[in-house]
């Protein structure tokens, strides 16, 4: 899932540039960008957090103690 390009957040770009600075418009698309962003945040913390878990180091023997050999 690629959430770089995502055409919410583009089309929320360009109505938020295209508006007058000052009118409710602005303000508006302004909102939509905030919301826009803050959706594409979440999307990225759920990815990061889907992430499993590496698993722990060895605590017994001779291989993998010292240096994690996890490739």
């Amino acid at each position: 899932m690629n959430i770089a390009n995502s055409a919410s957040v583009n089309a929320a770009a360009n109505s938020a540039s295209n508006g007058e600075p000052g009118t409710v418009q602005s303000a508006a698309s302004t909102l939509v960008l905030k919301r826009a962003l803050q959706t594409q945040a979440e999307s990225a913390i759920a990815l990061l957090n889907a992430l499993p878990q590496p698993p722990a180091l060895a605590t017994q023997g001779k291989v993998g103690r010292n240096l994690d050999t996890f490739a």
